[in-house]
């Protein structure tokens, strides 16, 4: 496989908490995310990754993805867990049961750019620990927040022993690398968005805007 198209979900449905200023975005309706999932389901080229560790994970996505013979990798707000609308323990092992993977989002939803050293014990130790406790297994893969990073965020993030991030760059990636750009559902995607996200996305100028990009990202 030379290319992998990774899809991140965030909120689905009507939110049961307070969204944060521009969060509802990034909230799609149900019609919506059973339309990406229909037409990505037996598609190997593509995976399904869910941030924030929303209570929709468990009560609209997870029974959706089982129909479909899906499997996807939810990154998990550890600081939050328990909180009004979001994942608790129960939920977060109901999704290892189905088949589901567990990863990191941090400890409290922070700008890793902006961190200071005890927060940074919290978002990529702390957040890791926990999580593995209650997986049971190591936690080593994380979805950055906000997509926000730069070379000192990388840098932390292969000092805590990532295997694998994700970020919110877009466009596609190879199978194996260890920085992984994703494409983020929105509350203002159209009918053909999956369709042309699928057959490759933006057009070249535009890719290679995207590229540049994370290019400066990196060396920031």
């Amino acid at each position: 496989m030379r290319a992998v198209t990774n899809l991140t979900v965030h909120g689905i449905g009507e939110s049961t908490r307070e969204l944060d200023p521009g969060e509802d975005g990034t909230w799609v309706s149900v019609a919506q995310f059973e339309r990406v999932m229909d037409a990505v389901a037996g598609r190997p080229d593509v995976r399904i990754t869910f941030d924030d560790g929303n209570a929709s994970d468990v009560e609209i996505a997870l029974p959706r993805l089982v129909e479909r013979g899906l499997r996807a990798e939810f990154f998990v707000l550890a600081g939050l867990l328990g909180e009004p609308g979001r994942l608790d323990s129960t939920g977060v092992r109901e999704l290892l049961r189905a088949g589901m993977r567990i990863g990191s989002h941090g400890w409290a939803h922070r700008d890793w750019r902006t961190l200071d050293a005890g927060q940074a014990a919290e978002e990529l130790s702390a957040a890791h620990h926990l999580l593995g406790q209650l997986t049971g297994e190591p936690v080593s893969r994380v979805a950055i927040p906000f997509g926000s990073y730069d070379r000192r965020v990388l840098s932390r993030l292969r000092r805590a022993g990532v295997t694998r991030a994700y970020t919110s760059d877009g466009g596609r990636a190879r199978p194996d690398a260890w920085l992984q750009p994703r494409n983020s559902l929105k509350r203002d995607q159209g009918s053909g968005w999956i369709t042309r996200v699928l057959a490759g996305g933006p057009s070249p100028p535009r890719r290679a805007a995207k590229l540049a990009m994370r290019l400066y990202k990196r060396v920031r």
